[in-house]
């Protein structure tokens, strides 16, 4: 298998229309399991692992554009061409995008426990972060209480523990690899170019990707139903299994027929009736503006800041970009405007060093000059950045012998408190 195709399994007859069903991260083809026996009767089934996940070769995935493509190359070696898809989790992120860059490859789609913008990008990056320093085992025992409501956790032993494994034997570089993919993923302005009929399912007690991500998908896709699952959490094809199959049944069978129609596409039949949801408010800029919590770019700013802010997000946090613009005001925003520019879209985006090597050297010359609210700043982009608190002390290390032992000792105190803020798990 190349590093341009995914680990896969074929269920069902050869000459039967083609469901493709995506997993969530950190689980494997497994989870679609009891939704099998009756999908394949109808449909020849198409499952795959994600990069790492299930034994799979970890050829890790940088993006879930790129996850995209891999599956296309995949069903591409397969002969396929239409496909309905049906993903869950980040499953549901890279049905939403093949929806988006290949309509004319997807003839209906179901999205289980999605969304158009998983969580927040810190949220995501700090995942990445806890795990680098302590694997994979703290997400794996939180699964559980993530993915199955009380009730059914208390009751199915063998299923929790079967997730907690499921987690806990996935590559650690490609579920980085996954977070930091999904901390990129945001299609909220995209979501009106979905053209094809899609079910949104969303389990009632799910906190991952609550009820309200599920209203934004209907609420944004032209040809969309809601469907809620009661007393389900986010892993709904495991909890509720039958339930699950029936809606994907139903929807796949009205929705889409593999027939040749007039002009030759496929003839979609008339999708279930659009619930009657209350849109969320129409904000007064495009969403990605108001995330980032920017007014619409001067248009004498150029490249190099909109260049710098994406860097800068991506280093510091969203968090702290906030908040830094929020207290901007007359006197300081040239300066924000300033650093914004030179330091993040001239310096930072140079293709010499990559941002680790950058991490290193900023660190060293903070602790050089004693910057220690910087240095505490800088310590958690290198984090992010992909440096390990091992790696992090050795810097510090080098830094008592070129820059002094007491700015090294003063630098240490400061790693430290934010080293172990940064990579103690959630409980």
């Amino acid at each position: 298998m190349s590093e341009k195709t995914l680990q896969h399994r074929i269920d069902g007859p050869d000459d039967a229309p083609v469901l493709v069903l995506g997993a969530a991260l950190g689980t494997t083809w497994h989870m679609w399991d009891r939704q099998i026996p009756e999908l394949a009767r109808h449909w020849r089934v198409i499952r795959f692992d994600l990069p790492g996940h299930g034994g799979s070769p970890a050829h890790a995935a940088a993006s879930i554009a790129e996850l995209a493509d891999r599956l296309v190359a995949t069903l591409d070696a397969l002969g396929v061409e239409r496909f309905g898809y049906a993903g869950c989790n980040i499953g549901g992120a890279i049905g939403t995008q093949l929806a988006l860059t290949r309509p004319h490859r997807v003839t209906s789609l179901a999205l289980v426990s999605s969304s158009a913008r998983y969580g927040t990008a810190d949220a995501w990056r700090q995942r990445g972060v806890v795990i680098r320093t302590n694997g994979l085992d703290p997400i794996a025992r939180s699964s559980p209480e993530h993915w199955f409501t009380p009730g059914f956790a208390g009751a199915q032993a063998a299923i929790v523990e079967w997730a907690v494994q499921m987690v806990r034997t996935t590559d650690p570089g490609c579920y980085i690899a996954a977070c930091e993919a999904l901390a990129a993923f945001d299609v909220r302005s995209s979501l009106g170019r979905v053209g094809v009929p899609t079910l949104v399912v969303v389990g009632s007690e799910d906190q991952v990707t609550p009820t309200t991500d599920a209203r934004t998908l209907v609420a944004g896709i032209p040809d969309a139903s809601l469907a809620l699952v009661p007393g389900t959490s986010h892993l709904a094809p495991v909890e509720q299994p039958a339930a699950v199959t029936e809606l994907l049944i139903r929807h796949f069978s009205t929705a889409w027929h593999d027939k040749p129609g007039p002009g030759g596409q496929a003839a979609l039949g008339a999708a279930a009736p659009k619930p009657q949801i209350a849109p969320p408010p129409v904000p007064q800029a495009p969403p990605a503006a108001i995330e980032s919590g920017l007014a619409l770019p001067d248009q004498n700013r150029g490249g190099t800041y909109e260049a710098g802010i994406k860097v800068r997000r991506e280093v510091l946090g969203d968090a702290h970009v906030d908040r830094a613009q929020a207290a901007a005001d007359d006197f300081t925003g040239d300066f924000q405007d300033f650093i914004t520019r030179y330091a993040w879209g001239e310096t930072w985006t140079r293709p010499g060093l990559d941002r680790r090597t950058r991490s290193v050297i900023t660190l060293t010359a903070l602790v050089a000059r004693g910057h220690h609210e910087e240095l505490a700043l800088h310590t958690r982009a290198a984090l992010r950045n992909g440096l390990t608190p091992t790696e992090i002390k050795e810097v510090l290390l080098h830094t008592a012998v070129y820059c002094g032992v007491p700015a090294a000792n003063s630098a240490f105190a400061v790693a430290q408190r934010v080293i172990r803020e940064e990579t103690t798990p959630e409980h």
